[in-house]
């Protein structure tokens, strides 16, 4: 049986090993709600986390479509991105999937063609995850520093220390 063929028949324990070990990044508290919390409602950083791994391995699968594999990242690594994680530990997770392939599929999963193949695509999603991450990190730093300027120069109107360049006389 080839080693895609296997991942298809156990792709569920996958996916679920895959998102115990991103629970796992989060701190105990947090990883103890996500783990336990089903409702979708309620936790719905869980239930995009289990979507979207869910979504990756059939992209794995099925040779990986690089523009759907960004979508299926993008909620997983945006909340990531907010949150106190450095960049290594927000796209590290993906890395994760290489050991639970191994472990999963046995010794077809080691040392062959398929088996290359597939931690390249692997490596192809943390580098998809990669960039959505400083995508993110880089609005969250504009969004910061235009709220600082606005900030700054609304105390600076407030204080009389700005002139409105309407309200300025023409010296000509």
């Amino acid at each position: 049986m080839s080693m895609m063929a296997q991942l298809v028949s156990h792709k569920e324990a996958v996916v679920g090993k895959w998102l115990t070990r991103v629970i796992e990044t989060y701190p105990p508290e947090t990883a103890r709600f996500l783990r336990s919390q089903k409702d979708p409602f309620a936790n719905p950083v869980g239930q995009a986390t289990r979507q979207s791994l869910n979504t990756l391995v059939d992209l794995l699968i099925a040779g990986l479509d690089e523009a759907a594999a960004r979508t299926a990242l993008d909620p997983v690594i945006r909340v990531r991105a907010i949150q106190a994680f450095t960049p290594a530990q927000a796209v590290g997770f993906v890395f994760e999937l290489k050991p639970i392939l191994r472990e999963s599929l046995g010794p077809a999963s080691q040392n062959s063609a398929e088996s290359a193949e597939l931690d390249g695509r692997i490596d192809r999603l943390a580098l998809i995850a990669f960039d959505i991450y400083m995508q993110c990190r880089e609005k969250l730093y504009e969004l910061k520093a235009n709220e600082m300027k606005n900030t700054t120069y609304k105390a600076f109107a407030r204080a009389g220390l700005i002139k409105d360049p309407d309200k300025e006389p023409d010296n000509e």
